[in-house]
């Protein structure tokens, strides 16, 4: 008798670690899951911002440089394609090619002495600057949230878990694009 009640307290103990491993497991992906989300969420409100400033901007240099139309329309066509973007592939895309045009856009204010000391052009182009920033600081955070749940979806246990939650498919790094990665061009 001794030894079945020996048996049985074994068999309860192995039990409740093995559920405890099993829902460590499961919430550990879910955690990752969220933190991807999370991520990506503070992706958007940086390049929300850039949005919401890019019209200050554009105006400002736009009484400047009235010859540049074809940026000014660029930038514009980017920034409603911004709110146009429906995945996260798509909105991707679209930050990479902003990216490029307001370099350009940058480039362009350099060539205008007066633009160049204006407090209003200098504020945006700080504002700017600064949420450029921001949105690198929050692309690193994200990938690396993606980085992590990739390779837990990876692994033995961890793809175990995450077909338990339905959480199979890898999640989507931020790259730029590459014609975000070319010297922009501006003549005149």
């Amino acid at each position: 008798m001794k030894n079945v009640l020996i048996f049985i307290g074994i068999l309860i103990v192995a039990a409740f670690i093995g559920f405890s491993w099993y829902v460590g497991g499961v919430n550990h992906v879910v955690a990752l899951d969220e933190s991807v989300k999370s991520g990506w969420a503070q992706v958007e409100n940086q390049l929300q911002r850039r949005n919401d400033l890019i019209p200050n901007l554009v105006a400002t240099v736009k009484g400047f440089a009235k010859q540049e139309m074809g940026i000014f329309t660029e930038v514009t066509r980017l920034r409603s394609q911004w709110g146009q973007a429906k995945t996260i592939d798509e909105k991707i895309d679209n930050a990479g090619a902003m990216s490029g045009a307001l370099s350009r856009l940058l480039l362009v204010a350099e060539n205008y002495p007066a633009l160049k000391s204006d407090q209003n052009f200098l504020t945006l182009q700080s504002q700017l600057e600064g949420t450029e920033n921001r949105i690198a600081v929050e692309r690193m955070r994200y990938n690396e949230g993606v980085q992590a749940f990739n390779t837990y979806i990876r692994t033995f246990f961890g793809s175990f878990f995450a077909g338990q939650k339905g959480l199979t498919q890898p999640a989507v790094y931020f790259k730029a694009d590459e014609k975000s990665k070319e010297v922009p061009q501006v003549s005149f």
